[in-house]
This record gives structure tokens, sequence and C-alpha cells, in this order.
């Protein structure tokens, strides 16, 4: 069975976004070695689960990477275009992006489906799903037990108060820490899986 990777940024009080969902507090001055680890994330993909609200900015930034092709961040982009991406929502009935298709499903169902697939991908390897967020959807996922790894891209900032993606659950949620990496620009990646 497939699994599902979050990979999100977040500060070191537990945010993912600030009140209003703002990022200005991400570390952007990414060195070799961080670039190597979300390459090689990425690459163990072929499917990129959205919810509904990110899904036009993820989409939008990224098609609009692809048209420079002298862009520093061209190849990563190119991934996220050419990937096949699910949204979630319940407001939409036909997907307006390419290369996306809408789930409007149970949550768990959907996504129990979704790893029981076979992968698209050309090497006959199974490669597994990806969320990224956005905090509402990556909460519901949390809140359903329906991560199976948990790439948390912890920024050397403190916000105080905003989106956590750990706010609505009901119970305790154990992990176990897989990994812990410090990079030069501040960032430490936990990779934990539960337990």
């Amino acid at each position: 069975m497939r699994k599902l990777k979050l990979q999100v940024q977040m500060t070191v009080d537990g945010f993912v976004g600030g009140p209003n969902g703002g990022l200005d507090w991400m570390s952007f001055n990414w060195d070799d070695k961080i670039q190597k680890y979300v390459n090689e994330l990425t690459d163990s993909v072929d499917t990129i689960l959205l919810g509904r609200k990110m899904t036009d900015g993820f989409i939008s930034y990224w098609t609009d990477v692809v048209a420079n092709p002298a862009d520093p961040q061209y190849s990563f982009a190119r991934e996220m275009v050419d990937k096949p991406k699910v949204v979630f929502t319940k407001t939409l009935d036909k997907s307006k992006w390419e290369n996306t298709t809408i789930a409007k499903g149970d949550l768990a169902e959907e996504i129990t489906k979704l790893k029981k697939s076979s992968s698209s991908s050309d090497s006959g390897q199974v490669k597994d799903i990806i969320v990224y967020g956005g905090a509402s959807f990556v909460s519901s996922l949390v809140k359903n037990n329906l991560i199976d790894e948990y790439h948390l891209f912890i920024n050397p900032a403190a916000i105080g108060k905003g989106l956590s993606i750990f706010s609505t659950l009901n119970d305790q949620l154990n992990l176990k820490l897989v990994k812990s990496i410090g990079f030069g620009c501040g960032i430490v990646l936990n990779y934990y899986e539960p337990k």
C-alpha cells in the first residue's frame, strides 16, 4: 500500500501559517543539503494532494515558474506541474486545473482508495503520495490518522499565534522520531511516523 507523506514548513512554536495564513517567517536561504532532501522526498511520490483553498496559489505559482526556464526552481516546478494532483473539495464539481482531479467523497475513504491504487510511475516502481497543505486540510488528515510520514521543516522563528495542523486533534497523537537533520539555514527537519 502506498504511503501518504506530509511535507510542511512550521515555526518552532508549531504554526504552519500566521493568523491570516502569512508565511513571512519562512527561511528561503536553502543550501544544497536541504534541497537534496526535498528532491529525494519529491522523487519518492507521484501524486500530490491539496485542499481546495491552497490549490489556486500552488498551481499558479509553479505554472509561473515553469514559464521561465531560466528560473533556478524550473526543474522542481516542472515536477510540481507534471505530477497528478488530487484536490479535496466540497464546493467544486469539476477541476478547472490541468492534470488535476477532484475528490468529493468521505476523506478517509478517498485517501484509502488512493493508497490502494496503483502508482502511475513509468518505471513500475510503486511511488507514494504527498500533501503540502493547507492548514485546515492537513488538520483533517491528521485528525483522521491518515498520514504515514510527517516531514516537518522547523523554521528558526516563533510567531506566537497562527494556523496549526494539530489543533483539531481529539486524542493525543504519538509519533516516533525516525530522523532529525539540522541545515545551515537554521531549519531543522524532524521526520516522524505514527507509533
